[in-house]
């Protein structure tokens, strides 16, 4: 008899030993899982809180850009065209940039390039991605309310059958007509203007251009 009670006795003790022991992994899941948790939250809050701060930093910048085409300064040659004097940065950015010139002739820009295979839009276009237009080799006519519609008409004739061209409205541009490459830039009086045809001829993909051969097509279309 004592050795079956003895029996009995162990193998309660050997199941309560058990159960204590499963109890205290339990405990032990617990806490880790609390824990765990503990952690996920804190970085959910932090990275709100960094994401927020980022947000406000962006709007408290005005979400623009710092472009180093500013640090140089146009020099104007004996054909009349205006040369950009300092480096021109070329990284990619999402914010708004503000360029030194209007029309811009480089500086930082949208990752994605304006479509400027003989491209003619009607309304302003974003700077920063036909900046990338002109990065790969294009030349970029713009035109305000003064320009004539003659010359407007003509210049966009010209244009639609010029690969790595593209052309639009920039109403706060200083003079009627204006175009503008890598670098850059020059006014010309009309659309029979030679320096029209010259300035074609050595900008469009010339030895300006930062990528050569990059495309001018599957950008935007507006």
């Amino acid at each position: 008899m004592g050795s079956a009670n003895k029996t009995g006795t162990d193998r309660k003790a050997r199941i309560e030993e058990m159960r204590r022991a499963e109890q205290s992994r339990e405990r032990r899941n617990r806490i880790l899982t609390i824990a765990a948790g503990v952690v996920v939250v804190a970085g959910l809050v932090v990275g709100g809180v960094v994401l927020v701060r980022s947000q406000d930093d962006d709007k408290g910048s005005g979400a623009v850009a710092s472009d180093s085409s500013g640090k140089g300064r146009f020099v104007t040659g004996k054909d009349g065209v205006k040369s950009w004097e300092g480096k021109l940065a070329r990284n990619h950015v999402t914010k708004a940039v503000k360029y030194a010139s209007e029309p811009p002739v480089g500086g930082d820009h949208n990752p994605v390039w304006m479509n400027c295979n003989g491209d003619v839009y009607t309304e302003r276009l974003n700077n920063t991605n036909a900046v990338h237009s002109l990065e790969h080799g294009a030349v970029w006519v713009t035109y305000n309310a003064a320009a004539k519609k003659a010359d407007v008409d003509a210049l966009a004739a010209k244009v639609k059958k010029t690969p790595y061209t593209l052309m639009s409205p920039v109403d706060d541009q200083k003079d009627p007509i204006m175009l503008s490459a890598w670098g850059h830039q020059r006014t010309v009086t009309g659309a029979n203007d030679p320096d029209v045809d010259a300035f074609f001829e050595k900008f469009v993909q010339g030895e300006q251009t930062p990528e050569p051969g990059a495309a001018c097509t599957n950008g935007l279309s507006k």
